[in-house]
């Protein structure tokens, strides 16, 4: 059985800054300054450490405090959904999402997948943002979130562990697949010799999901025979 796992921005969809502009708003209400937010990164990095390194940019000295930054991430999660809810918000769906989740299907009732999220999103916030796409946040049975831990490498075991828990079979190595846009997706799949698909719907070309050293890249996930074919090959 494959453990499939899904990032969410820059992979299975696009929120139109959504998310850059709730925390950005976010830092502001909770901690009086955004840091250097303008020129700032987000691809590839979880909430609570974009809140963490966007502080410690700034110099605040509360940057380490655990309860600071969820208070940070509480306050955005209520500022996406009122981002979300705009009706000017256009969160869209990648080319070929649709037509691949549904091609897993089969492949899931027959017991040879488990299809779910490893994603630097605060699980509320990735509900939030599944729901404006379109996508039913239970489609996804197993799930690693920002939430979990501010560290995108520990986030496969805690997937692994969530699908065994689920399934009662231990998931390693080759097993686990990681499909993600950016090189930080393909570096949290070493630790555990998990294989990632790289796709270069985010920021990141396929020269340099290349040499991130992904397992498969592909320039989208339209293709859904080729993109199965690497899954379970």
């Amino acid at each position: 059985m494959r453990l499939i796992l899904f990032d969410i921005d820059g992979t299975l969809l696009w929120t139109d800054g959504a998310g850059r502009r709730a925390i950005h708003r976010a830092l502001l209400d909770e901690m009086g300054t955004a840091g250097p937010i303008d020129g700032y990164r987000f691809d590839g990095k979880t909430d609570p450490q974009i809140v963490r390194e966007l502080l410690t940019l700034a110099g605040h000295s509360e940057s380490d405090s655990d309860d600071r930054v969820a208070a940070v991430c509480r306050r955005y999660v209520d500022l996406l959904s009122a981002e979300l809810a705009k009706p000017t918000q256009a969160t869209k769906l990648y080319p070929g999402i649709t037509d691949l989740l549904a091609a897993l299907e089969p492949h899931e009732s027959g017991g040879r997948a488990l299809v779910g999220l490893l994603t630097g999103n605060v699980q509320d916030g990735a509900a939030l943002k599944l729901r404006s796409s379109g996508l039913d946040p239970a489609r996804f049975a197993v799930g690693a979130f920002g939430s979990d831990s501010h560290r995108r490498a520990d986030l496969p075991a805690v997937a692994a562990k969530r699908a065994a828990e689920r399934t009662g079979r231990r998931f390693t190595g080759a097993d686990i697949v990681i499909i993600g846009d950016t090189p930080d997706d393909v570096a949290c799949a070493r630790p555990m010799g998990a294989r990632t698909i790289a796709v270069a719907t985010g920021f990141y070309d396929t020269a340099a999901l290349r040499a991130a050293g992904a397992t498969h890249v592909f320039e989208n996930l339209g293709d859904t025979q080729a993109v199965l074919t690497a899954l379970f090959a």
